[in-house]
């Protein structure tokens, strides 16, 4: 990135500008058609015919510095104002992944607009900065003239039905050579394809996934059940292969990696490799009890096992769901509304989310689920799983003992278990030259760059990676989407620049639990919790103190206090313990304005 000068005041961070050039008019600036925004599909593409116009959308002095708006745009369109100093930019006015209102996010003087489920913009280019996002926006040319703001813009691209940008991709992938290969078809893969093509790799990409579909929203899975792969999928199979030129092998299982002859194992082939990302993600786990096969015991972590589930959970069924953290309690929530018979709730801690969210969290989701009809049996463990005595394959009724031995016996027509995931590597504990990449649990240890320990061109992102955290170098392995995808793109750039990238995204994620649960850092051990509101009433705020800093923020109702502490945490700007119990509000650190750029960047 660098900086454009506009009478000697700084400009948003624009990218490879060093051989373009502003034309200055004394009314009004105006980016020469070099540096317009692209309207085509994609640089593989030829350009579409558009019909631009030019519409005054806001008296300029209605958008201050560090501010956003979303402005109308002729009819039904919308467009996103942002101001940094005297620069003003127009994008999209809705975010690529779930279509939430940009304007009701965050934006940082270096031009990230970050809204609430983690996905973030660059709103000088449209182009994105961190996953979720799988399309850019669309950016528009806005310039001041008369003491209005004026944008240009294809009135059809302001639509929110047309909010997304097919991306620039600056590589075909028609160049020879091994290529990279990767192994996973999860969202670490699809944003590694992206971030690949994204910064200039132009050799072959390789996916061997042993999914039967291209990569998808997991997250939809276990938040509303969704059973049709088509209906989840980031990008269709053969988008990927027409225009990223993409050999994706879906249904394939590797089974070994020979890094000393630098190919990958499947079945009797072995598939060469320049670069290799290993994306395998995670197996569900299944305690280790009686009854624990039975034909009507389900996990989720696929498409496969959402449709089980969701034939099986019908009117009138019971459900025993054992473990109570997010992918269990999200099941819950998709269910509730079924009719159930019954639903019980199986968990080892005092409360739900105990380990993750704190007591006091963990107690006010509880009291909304026991609202809903939900039965917990909390600090309890499962002693067996029960055959039904009408059809012995199947399960029906769990034991259930607490922690003063008392043992009860829950009838159940469905159980499901949520218990946890394990790093999908059995295919690597054979492999030469991992002997020590591995730690005891499988997962596989890499550098701040992800590169695999020990190994040359290998690197590992998702679930399988224990990565140094930044900032305390802690070993550290989260089963987080958004981490996932985000560490896709990291290990992505690294390969196509040639220039090591450090992973040194802050983790957030979200999960529905009757209102939208949003979460940012890491607050694993944490030692204190702030609380403000009343998370009884499902509208807080938790502060996650660790040796004397806040390093982990959850809200409910209170947006956009998490993507705002996501920023102060990128940022080293979070307020201290002391701080916020003195009552400093997130939302009043400046980091959006000319003033906050010494310590944005």
């Amino acid at each position: 990135m660098i900086y454009c000068l506009d009478h000697g005041r700084r400009c948003c961070m624009l990218r490879s500008l060093s051989t373009r050039r502003l034309r200055v008019h004394p009314r009004r600036l105006s980016l020469s058609p070099q540096l317009q925004p692209s309207y085509t599909n994609t640089r593989l593409s030829s350009p579409r015919t558009m019909s631009t116009k030019t519409l005054a959308v806001l008296d300029a002095s209605e958008l201050k510095d560090g501010e956003m708006k979303q402005v109308e745009f002729e009819g039904e369109g919308k467009v996103l104002l942002s101001r940094l100093g005297d620069n003003i930019h127009a994008t999209s006015a809705f975010c690529t992944h779930y279509g939430a209102p940009l304007a009701k996010g965050v934006l940082t003087a270096d031009g990230r607009v970050h809204e609430s489920f983690a996905a973030c913009f660059n709103v000088c280019t449209g182009d994105i900065e961190d996953a979720p996002a799988p399309s850019a926006l669309h950016s528009f040319k806005a310039y001041i003239e008369a003491g209005k703001i004026h944008v240009t813009a294809d009135p059809a691209s302001t639509l929110k039905a047309n909010l997304s940008r097919q991306p620039k991709l600056l590589a075909t992938g028609t160049s020879g050579g091994q290529g990279v290969v990767i192994v996973g078809g999860g969202s670490g893969t699809y944003h590694c394809i992206e971030s690949l093509r994204e910064h200039g790799f132009n050799g072959p990409i390789t996916v061997l996934s042993k999914e039967p579909h291209s990569p998808i929203d997991r997250t939809k899975l276990s938040k509303a059940l969704v059973t049709d792969a088509a209906k989840l999928e980031l990008r269709p199979a053969a988008e990927l292969k027409s225009k990223y030129r993409v050999d994706l092998r879906t249904g394939t299982e590797v089974s070994a990696v020979d890094t000393a002859a630098k190919t990958v194992v499947v079945g009797t082939e072995r598939v060469p490799y320049g670069t290799l990302v290993l994306a395998t993600g995670g197996i569900p786990r299944r305690l280790p009890i009686e009854g624990k096969d039975l034909s009507n015991v389900f996990t989720l972590r696929g498409v496969e096992d959402t449709k089980k589930i969701d034939a099986a959970a019908q009117e009138g069924k019971r459900l025993v769901v054992i473990g109570s953290s997010f992918i269990s309690m999200e099941l819950v929530v998709a269910v509730t509304s079924r009719k159930l018979a019954s639903i019980d709730v199986i968990g080892q801690e005092e409360v739900p989310f105990e380990a993750v969210l704190g007591k006091e969290v963990g107690r006010g989701l509880q009291k909304f689920h026991e609202s809903k009809g939900v039965k917990f049996h909390m600090q309890s463990k499962v002693d067996k799983i029960v055959s039904s005595s009408t059809d012995p394959s199947k399960a029906g009724a769990v034991v259930v003992s607490d922690n003063s031995g008392h043992s009860v016996t829950l009838p159940a027509d469905v159980i499901v278990m949520g218990v946890g995931v394990a790093p999908a590597t059995e295919y690597l504990k054979g492999s030469k030259g991992f002997e020590q990449a591995l730690d005891k649990s499988g997962a596989v240890l890499v550098d701040e760059y992800l590169r695999v320990k020990g190994l040359k061109d290998v690197y590992a992102i998702g679930d399988i990676a224990m990565y140094p955290q930044p900032g305390t170098g802690e070993p550290r392995r989260i089963e987080h989407w958004n981490v996932a995808g985000n560490q896709g793109r990291a290990a992505g750039k690294t390969i196509a620049d040639g220039k090591l990238q450090p992973f040194v995204k802050v983790p957030v994620f979200w999960s529905a639990q009757g209102q939208q649960l949003r979460y940012c850092g890491v607050g694993a051990g944490f030692d204190d919790v702030i609380i403000q509101g009343d998370p009884g009433e499902m509208k807080f705020v938790a502060y996650y103190v660790k040796d004397g800093k806040i390093v982990a923020v959850s809200s409910m109702q209170k947006d956009p206090v998490v993507s705002k502490a996501s920023e102060l945490l990128r940022l080293g700007l979070m307020p201290t313990p002391a701080e916020i119990k003195a009552g400093k509000d997130l939302l009043s650190v400046d980091v959006s304005t000319v003033g906050a750029r010494k310590v944005v960047g």
